[in-house]
């Protein structure tokens, strides 16, 4: 059974010109909205192959929902814990999915503590947000179906918050030895955990996340990815929190689409013509989606930025 969906690859062409082409790889029409549904999706199903009934998963939101979404498929059942920050919203779609809610700790490291210790009790499958092989082999698929039609690429943009998606970037693209492909990171500031680890060269804990993508929310990351990397020919960004909104924001009102801003701020880089896009010819924006996010606050957050006379599309 494949849990998640092949999602399409499309040109902008209005961002595209005849020296580069954009792309947008739309994982936000992951049946759970996001792109967590392909490793989330492929842990859930390892562990019912060996055995397990129940999955415990901490989330701050989007692996929730994943996680829940594979366990009703697969007949498991879901515990999904996440902190206070989590909106209530979110927390009602995840239980629309079948699975139990329990609201613990202010941040996700105080959630993922309690999961740990319920799974060994429990002797349930622990899911994790995003640190762990298999998760990244999932995500992994999504450079498998950009390769398929698009084996030109030579340009990944994607968003970072733990570091599962980049990882599976980079492991796709090394299935295909595609180690020429420019790797392009990007965060907020706030929530900067990769950039603090590749300054480090080694993972760090960046003591509290201030910015407004909450998705983008580890504070510290996992630590293969930030060695990783170093194959590629990389560029680690960090925009602001207004640049990311603008994404969110644009992207609204041309694809009619809605996506957080920790999936903004990737697109803001390819609405801004970013100079790390300089002299690639096919690059691909993983548009990574998000639950937590609303009509509602893309509206009010346009209207703050049209007061305060920021301007919030090309």
């Amino acid at each position: 059974m494949k849990l998640h969906s092949r999602t399409p690859l499309v040109l902008h062409r209005e961002l595209s010109s005849p020296e580069q082409r954009i792309w947008l790889k739309l994982e936000n029409l992951q049946p759970c909205g996001s792109y967590k549904l392909r490793g989330i999706g492929a842990l859930c199903q390892h562990a019912h192959l060996e055995g397990k009934r129940r999955l415990i998963a901490p989330s701050g939101g989007n692996a929730g929902v994943a996680a829940a979404y594979a366990g009703r498929e697969l007949g498991m059942g879901v515990e999904v814990i996440v902190p206070t920050t989590t909106p209530e919203a979110t927390r009602a779609r995840i239980r629309a999915l079948g699975a139990d809610v329990l609201v613990f700790g202010d941040a996700w490291d105080q959630s993922n503590a309690l999961a740990l210790e319920r799974a060994g009790e429990m002797n349930a499958q622990y899911i994790p947000a995003f640190d762990h092989p298999i998760i990244w082999e999932g995500h992994s698929t999504l450079i498998d179906e950009i390769v398929d039609e698009l084996p030109t690429v030579d340009a990944v943009v994607a968003s970072v918050g733990g570091g599962g998606l980049i990882s599976g970037v980079m492991l796709g693209l090394e299935r295909y030895r595609r180690s020429d492909c420019r790797v392009i990171a990007v965060e907020t500031e706030g929530a900067a955990s990769f950039h603090a680890a590749l300054a480090a060269g080694h993972p760090v804990d960046i003591g509290r996340i201030t910015s407004i993508a909450k998705s983008l929310g580890a504070l510290q990351v996992a630590a293969w990815p930030v060695t990783a990397i170093e194959a590629f020919p990389y560029r680690s960004l960090v925009l602001s929190d207004a640049e990311a909104i603008a994404g969110t924001i644009r992207y609204a009102d041309e694809a009619r689409q809605l996506v957080e801003p920790a999936c903004g701020v990737s697109l803001a880089v390819a609405y801004q013509h970013h100079v790390c896009l300089d002299g690639a010819r096919d690059v691909v924006v993983v548009v990574c989606g998000g639950v937590s996010i609303s009509a509602t606050q893309i509206a009010a957050w346009k209207a703050e930025q049209i007061g305060a006379g920021i301007r919030w599309a090309a």
